[in-house]
């Protein structure tokens, strides 16, 4: 069966994740997260591609971002990977590949899984025992959107100004939302709608997607071409 393009529509939000070749570390230093932290600002910057969360773990990393178009994704994942390889490589003295294989991404409906999707992430560390707290794990986004750090590389989403009037609210309703934790069935749909490429979100919002795709967005749904009514 051929494999599917992967799914990367201009203006919608799209969780990436992108796993070191057989779970072996992607990072060794301090510096290793800083490389790759710097490498995708510059390139976010570049092919207009706005970084709302990440998370950047052992042998693996998870982006939250919204391209400006359809190739923006692509082509920054594709030179954050090329460049951070070289990096990696000459650093420790090391040839061949990194990553296994392409990233994987799945858009999903902002108004029902952004922010699920934040939390997701600033979870993750607890979830492999790498921290207590999520304000404790120095490699996400969680200390920006709780007031500890300001993070140049993060551009917040509209539905994260909408938890307060001021930053202050926004905050500590944001971390209220993290410590009510998260449920199991919605952390598994996150990762399988990225792992597989699917949209995620309501009937309706996969229908009015497809509509904007050629590509089918469901397991098992028959793609319509671009612009055709239902």
């Amino acid at each position: 069966m051929a494999r599917l393009p992967r799914l990367s529509i201009a203006a919608y939000p799209h969780h990436v994740i992108l796993r070191g070749n057989n779970r072996q570390p992607i990072f060794h230093e301090a510096g290793d997260y800083q490389r790759l932290l710097g490498l995708l600002r510059n390139f976010a910057i570049e092919h207009k591609v706005a970084v709302h969360a990440y998370v950047l773990m052992t042998n693996h990393l998870h982006l939250l971002v919204t391209p400006d178009s359809a190739d923006g994704l692509p082509n920054m994942m594709q030179a954050l990977g090329r460049s951070y390889v070289r990096y990696f490589n000459d650093r420790y003295d090391r040839s061949g590949t990194l990553w296994e294989g392409r990233y994987r991404s799945g858009l999903i409906e902002a108004e029902r899984y952004l922010l699920a999707c934040m939390i997701y992430m600033d979870l993750n560390p607890l979830r492999a025992g790498m921290a207590v707290s999520p304000a404790d794990y120095p490699w996400s986004s969680h200390a920006h959107y709780i007031g500890l750090r300001s993070d140049p590389l993060l551009t917040p989403h509209a539905l994260f100004w909408e938890l307060g009037n001021t930053p202050f609210a926004r905050e500590a309703a944001y971390a209220n939302l993290v410590g009510m934790g998260q449920g199991s069935a919605q952390s598994e749909a996150l990762t399988r709608a990225a792992h597989s490429g699917w949209a995620l979100g309501s009937d309706h919002f996969v229908a009015d997607l497809q509509q904007r795709t050629q590509r089918r967005l469901s397991p098992g749904q028959a793609g319509r071409p671009a612009g055709r009514s239902k």
